[in-house]
């Protein structure tokens, strides 16, 4: 007869079938040498069965040293408790295999559920497998397969998860979640949804205290009809601010921005860009660049310097005006009616290839396609030059439509081929353009001109006339000719071209700065400017005398 040691509990009745082993141990002598071994261990360290319906033991089976026990069963361990429908209990490993509606519970703010488990007391670690669920701190984690260290409080899942915070949510396919400082990072494949936000990445850490995200890598997030990509950037779902690296960009509907650094918030639509920034308004066809930018998405305000620089494409020829800084005001924004000015100040030039221009400061409005120019500008179009205390210049499609030049106006033209020029000067000019090309100037008040008709045969010039009047207006012929003038009573004198004094080959004011003149799109960030001695003075306007009226008071 083959004789075992085995310990059978049914209940709260024990029936002990005890036996003679080969070694000849009693019962008794094994509970002995097992209580022993237990002693190693300290009594806060031990895995404590507080309850089973049904517990049996048998050493040589094919569970080895496990006790077996079933119904109801609980556990403690070091101020912990797992519950479980049947597990295996080793008591010299001080571990437990768990299975059937598996529940583990430490503190008011740890849980978790699963279909098996083990724990592993000396490790202190939990192995949770199958439809496992870990509550804490109102936060939720899904997942199949998660490894809880209760001794660093990290538990980790490996085979896709799922935590829910609040309106948050994210998926990927491993992750960790520290339980004391309620960081999570997950990796692969990471999608993380709030209410108006989506996130997708390959990696993302996320504090749940603060609901701040942290992408790593190549990352896209759509929240509210804006794509943002990006590389390395935190995001707040609370307070929907957004912090930007790695040359990210934002785009919201037809309206883009880019840079180095980008600082956003959804909120009240207010963008910052540091690093060569880039604002792309694609329905508008223009942009602005600047190594420092802000731009306030709700009420259109912009501003930017460092190497600030507008593009206006919406017509067949780039513009491109760079000044030291700009601001950027919208008029009716988001409606038919919409649009923009662009002020410029300091140092700010002007290159498209029919015209260019240098200021110290001015305005562009989108409204009438007018850049109007202050302090000391000059503008170019061809072989023409106009300067003057302000300068208005009206664009129309491609081309230059008007030109007005308002006190101590100056307009002078080379001729091609020749050492002559053509003057006008005036309080003010008007220069009317059709498809680029002047065709008719106006100069009214104290008007002086000198210019050489040119011969239709041969192109020569014909000689040499000065004109002084009130009003002198000009037609031109798209050959670039003078067809015609007319002024009222004038004081003139025509000179042939070999009698002409070195003295009256130039206006007074005449002035010719074609040093100045920018030559490509990349030269409006080369300031040259006048000298002090060239520079225009302003001449102060004659004002009306005061009157002081007796006192006639009694």
């Amino acid at each position: 007869m083959k004789h075992s040691n085995i310990i059978h509990l049914c209940g709260h009745s024990v029936v002990i079938r005890v036996a003679l082993c080969l070694f000849g141990l009693s019962m008794f002598q094994w509970i002995e040498a097992e209580n022993r071994k237990n002693k190693r261990l300290k009594a806060d360290e031990m895995i404590y069965l507080v309850h089973a319906d049904e517990l049996r033991y048998d050493q040589f089976g094919p569970t080895g040293d496990a006790q077996i026990v079933k119904g109801r069963v609980h556990f403690t361990h070091q101020g912990s408790s797992l519950w479980c429908d049947s597990a295996y209990f080793y008591q010299t490993s001080n571990s437990v295999k768990a299975f059937g509606n598996v529940r583990y519970v430490k503190g008011k703010e740890l849980s978790l559920k699963a279909d098996r488990a083990a724990y592993d007391g000396m490790r202190q670690l939990l192995e949770a497998r199958k439809n496992v669920v870990l509550h804490h701190s109102g936060k939720t984690l899904y997942t199949d397969s998660l490894d809880y260290d209760r001794f660093n409080d990290y538990a980790y899942f490996f085979e896709g998860g799922r935590l829910i915070d609040g309106k948050d949510r994210l998926v990927s396919d491993w992750g960790d979640y520290n339980l004391k400082t309620r960081e999570a990072t997950f990796w692969y494949n990471v999608r993380m949804k709030s209410a108006n936000r989506t996130i997708t990445t390959d990696e993302l850490h996320y504090d749940t205290r603060q609901s701040k995200a942290h992408v790593v890598g190549p990352s896209t997030i759509v929240q509210n009809g804006s794509i943002i990509h990006t590389s390395d950037a935190y995001f707040n779902s609370k307070t929907d601010k957004a912090e930007m690296y790695g040359r990210s960009t934002v785009t919201e509907k037809d309206k883009e921005i880019t840079g180095d650094s980008l600082y956003y918030n959804k909120r009240t639509g207010l963008a910052r860009g540091l690093g060569n920034v880039v604002y792309v308004d694609k329905l508008n066809k223009n942009q602005l660049t600047g190594q420092r930018l802000f731009y306030n998405e709700k009420t259109g305000y912009g501003f930017a310097t460092g190497r600030a620089l507008v593009k206006d494409y919406s017509q067949r020829d780039t513009l491109y005006l760079h000044a030291d800084s700009m601001k950027l005001f919208t008029f009716h924004l988001n409606t038919d009616s919409m649009y923009r000015k662009v002020h410029g100040f300091n140092h700010v030039k002007i290159y498209r290839k029919d015209v260019q221009a240098i200021c110290d400061s001015l305005v562009f409005s989108s409204k009438d396609s007018c850049i109007t120019m202050y302090h000391d500008p000059i503008a170019w179009s061809g072989d023409r030059q106009i300067l003057g205390e302000v300068i208005k210049i009206y664009m129309n499609d491609s081309t230059v439509r008007e030109a007005h030049v308002i006190n101590q106006a100056l307009s002078v033209e080379r001729i091609p081929q020749q050492k002559y020029f053509n003057q006008l000067s005036s309080k003010e000019i008007s220069a009317y353009f059709t498809d680029g090309k002047i065709r008719r100037t106006v100069a009214s008040g104290n008007a002086k001109a000198i210019f050489y008709p040119v011969d239709d045969k041969d192109s020569t010039l014909q000689g040499h006339i000065y004109i002084e009047t009130d009003t002198i207006k000009m037609y031109i012929s798209p050959e670039r000719r003078l067809e015609k003038i007319w002024t009222p009573k004038n004081t003139g004198v025509m000179l042939p071209m070999t009698q002409i004094p070195a003295s009256k080959l130039k206006l007074p004011e005449f002035a010719w700065f074609e040093e100045l003149r920018p030559t490509d799109p990349q030269d409006v960030f080369v300031w040259r400017g006048k000298g002090e001695d060239n520079a225009l003075k302003i001449i102060k306007r004659h004002q009306a005398p005061l009157q002081n009226l007796a006192d006639t008071t009694p």
